[in-house]
């Protein structure tokens, strides 16, 4: 069965401008692009694009799919604009939430109540006396209340383990804040084994995916292995609803601390629409918390340059490990000495041929790092909607001095740095039409300057391109994906308007009609 996809604006996003009449599909690939007379008499069917706007498949190139389902479901403190307001939502929530149940939360956001003041682990005991856990925006951070903490066995005599802390009031009690890898302990004591939970993370699943294909989404690099009990249970969840619908494309980053044993346990995939990624690492925390590791101190913080998470023997075998696979790595890195130690091991283990390694987030570089970084085989998986939430409160952090190399998406791009965009969701809203806005204007919508440090603005192809071809390149998958070129997959996002026409603020209003698949219509607008 061949189709013929015409009657709307048709970007191949190979070259600025460029547009195609039609685009011929069979099964799952695109045969050929090129004029409607040509094309016609080779179609057993025809689409008519009605005027809309065909772009290939936009792929979200960093974000927590299972996490985002749970966003979608918990109580989301996002909203909360004040320590008060965080409480009194949890009053209501409590009331709803069963005894035997964890009171789980997500999205708060201190840089955002005017006083910045975090609720203390007394009032959520006020609350509650069975588990509250509280998940910061970062996903850096949680806040727990006493029978949390004591489900995690951590106690005024807890030490804060390596590379995380144990948050301690002025008086050195703790406080419920735990940063890092201090919020393991708790975490794992959250109940996550059985068939009920897998069904409850496929069901979690379902309402990310469902969510990202109405958004134009065609498809994810994950980071789920770690976080939900064995590594078989979200594998599980994704292989009962993509592996079982082919309507998405995931790709699942490994976490180090399961990467050896899926490896060594040769699991099945389900590829090309549930494939295995890089092996993901951590060297560092996140600004909102003051855990990004810099290589002077914060600026409004001088006692403290945030933390490295590991050692730099263990990033050490955490490599050595991956290319003993031949694999790629993933690095989360936030500060410059994150990245300093990353890619110091990367220059000295280089990945093997035909692929590449990624760093995700990048947010605070310098100069010299990002001259080596344009010597390695490296994919840069950016997050432009940092920009609007982080700012203004990020400039105190890091001071006037390091805002050259701060989010510098431009630069990265003008070095030749390919680079990828994607949300973090849940940190961030998972709609790419907000992402790309956040990467041309660098600001809120409505505000009435011009962007956070503007030289570091995007051109509006240059922000959609990171959502095709840039997503690709980070998977070396550019040859195949990414593009609406003949032998290209048959995955498109298609919106009600061009995105290349009109203000940003109008491209703002821009709604996905129709997903598509590997040829499958796998979401229409409903008029």
């Amino acid at each position: 069965m061949k189709q013929l996809w015409y009657g709307g604006t048709i970007y191949t996003m190979d070259k600025e401008n460029e547009t195609v009449e039609a685009v011929l599909v069979e099964n799952d690939k695109i045969t050929a692009v090129g004029s409607i007379e040509v094309l016609m008499d080779q179609a057993d069917e025809t689409i008519n694009l009605q005027g809309t706007a065909m772009y290939p498949g936009f792929v979200d190139s960093h974000l927590h799919m299972i996490f985002q389902g749970e966003k979608l479901i918990r109580l989301d403190l996002s909203k909360a604009s004040s320590a008060d307001e965080m409480l009194e939502m949890l009053k209501e929530a409590a009331k709803a939430t069963p005894p035997d149940k964890w009171l789980l939360g997500e999205g708060w956001n201190d840089n955002n109540f005017g006083d910045c003041r975090i609720p203390t682990k007394q009032e959520l005991d006020e609350i509650r006396k069975e588990p509250i856990l509280l998940t910061r925006v970062c996903h850096h951070v949680v806040l727990g209340n006493s029978a949390a903490l004591e489900a995690g066995g951590v106690t005024e005599n807890s030490p804060s383990p390596a590379g995380g802390e144990i948050g301690r009031s002025s008086e050195g009690r703790i406080n419920g804040l735990l940063y890092d890898n201090a919020m393991m302990a708790v975490t794992n004591a959250i109940p996550r084994v059985g068939e009920a939970y897998i069904q409850e993370l496929v069901n979690e699943l379902n309402l990310c995916i469902d969510d990202m294909l109405s958004k134009g989404l065609t498809g994810g690099h994950t980071e789920d292995m770690h976080y939900f009990g064995h590594y078989t249970n979200p594998l599980k969840a994704f292989l009962r609803t993509v592996g079982e619908k082919h309507h998405f494309r995931v790709n699942l980053l490994r976490h180090h601390a399961v990467f050896g044993e899926m490896m060594e346990n040769h699991v099945h995939f389900d590829e090309p629409f549930i494939e295995p990624g890089a092996m993901k690492i951590f060297t560092d925390g996140a600004l909102g918390g003051s855990t990004a590791a810099l290589s002077k101190p914060y600026t409004d913080n001088p006692n403290n340059q945030g933390i490295l998470i590991q050692t730099d023997q263990e990033l050490e075998e955490l490599i050595k490990l991956a290319r003993s696979y031949n694999e790629a790595v993933a690095a989360h890195i936030i500060g410059d000495a994150g990245a300093e130690q990353i890619i110091g091991l990367l220059e000295k283990y280089p990945v093997p041929s035909g692929k590449r390694d990624r760093l995700i987030h990048a947010c605070v570089l310098r100069e010299d790092l990002v001259e080596r970084m344009t010597k390695l085989p490296v994919v840069v998986d950016i997050q432009p909607l940092f920009v609007p939430s982080d700012f203004p409160w990020v400039e105190k952090r890091l001071g006037q001095d390091r805002l050259e190399y701060a989010y510098a998406w431009k630069t990265l791009l003008d070095k030749g740095i390919m680079c990828a965009s994607g949300t973090d969701a849940p940190v961030e809203e998972i709609n790419p039409i907000a992402s790309i806005y956040a990467a041309v204007e660098r600001k809120k919508p409505g505000d009435a300057h011009n962007g956070y440090i503007p030289e570091q603005k995007i051109s509006r192809f240059e922000a959609i391109r990171s959502y095709t071809v840039g997503s690709a390149q980070a998977i070396s998958k550019e040859h195949e994906r990414g593009l609406i070129k003949p032998g290209y997959t048959a995955d498109f996002s298609i919106f009600d308007r061009d995105l290349f026409k009109g203000t940003s603020e109008e491209m703002l209003e821009a709604k996905a009609v129709k997903t598509v698949v590997a040829g499958r219509i796998v979401f229409e607008r409903k008029q």
